[in-house]
């Protein structure tokens, strides 16, 4: 892994794990939904604008349309959502912990769904991950947590875990921001009645809020998603994966940082443990990719 690779890894990263403190700042001055619908319609159109700015255009593959719509469902709509709205109860950290373990639960379910083969480290990182989640979980629970938003953060990434194995090699063809920008749109429009329906268009209006929504637009929204897809252009999907093992520390810290939000010895130990998780997994599934990539022609 070269030296650009890894500095699209960090920044990557660093902005997936900030979306939780800047959606945490959002939801306390507006109304989640209606508020994430907004920030999905604005990306959505940035994205489709610059997608036709550079050439691409509305050309997608039948994998592409069903990637457009599972994961503008799933992904923007449930799982964002439900961030979203579990986020006026529950800190960032805590949401961006759950989140992270995205990794674990796509390698655990093509473990037992698919039979996909996973090696011992695979099998120790998958049981770590899920003891320090299950250690950060009861420690914030016994501390007055609230388990209905620590209910939806978890539905939440379980609908993401479903999108990501329902578009399994679904991502060729180009015209990648166009996707991007596309998701957004459906993820607007499926937001926008079920807001109308629940929610009063009430805002608070501050720098803050402004500065905030404008930073989970562009960065977390459209940013992170392009450097995203060029990390997998430059060293493939399972290396790139492996700097998901940074989104716990990274959203911990963030949230620490911003909004003061406080960590106990247990929380530390924990995100510690599903950060060792997270990597296990990973390296272990680079592991086992390569013997595959050796004995591929021209590889």
């Amino acid at each position: 892994m070269d030296v650009r690779a890894l500095a699209y890894g960090l920044l990557f990263a660093l902005m997936w794990s900030s979306a939780f403190t800047s959606a945490r700042i959002i939801v306390a001055e507006a109304p989640p939904i209606l508020s994430l619908s907004l920030r999905f319609a604005i990306s959505g159109v940035l994205g489709i604008a610059i997608a036709y700015a550079i050439g691409q255009r509305l050309r997608l593959t039948a994998g592409q349309w069903r990637a457009v719509v599972i994961f503008g469902i799933c992904q923007n709509a449930l799982y964002l959502g439900l961030n979203f709205v579990a986020m006026q109860w529950i800190e960032a950290s805590l949401a961006a912990i759950i989140a992270s373990t995205l990794p674990l639960l796509v390698a655990l379910a093509n473990w037992v769904l698919f039979s996909e083969r996973t090696k011992l480290m695979g099998v120790l990182g998958l049981l770590a991950g899920t003891f320090g989640v299950l250690l950060i979980m009861g420690t914030r629970l016994s501390g007055g947590a609230d388990a209905l938003a620590i209910g939806l953060c978890v539905l939440g990434v379980v609908a993401l875990t479903v999108a990501t194995l329902s578009v399994r090699g679904a991502s060729g063809g180009g015209n990648l921001l166009m996707v991007v920008g596309l998701q957004m749109l459906v993820g607007s429009m499926v937001l926008l009645p079920v807001g109308l329906a629940l929610e009063t268009w009430q805002v608070t209006w501050s720098p803050t809020l402004i500065a905030a929504f404008a930073y989970t637009t562009l960065v977390p929204g459209l940013a992170a998603t392009w450097i995203w897809f060029l990390l997998v252009g430059r060293v493939g999907a399972t290396p790139a994966a492996t700097f998901h093992f940074l989104n716990p520390v990274f959203g911990v810290a963030i949230a620490w940082a911003l909004l003061g939000e406080q960590l106990g010895a247990l929380d530390i130990a924990g995100v510690l443990v599903v950060t060792l998780g997270i990597l296990a997994v990973q390296l272990s599934r680079i592991a086992r990719d390569q013997p595959r990539l050796r004995s591929t022609p021209g590889a």
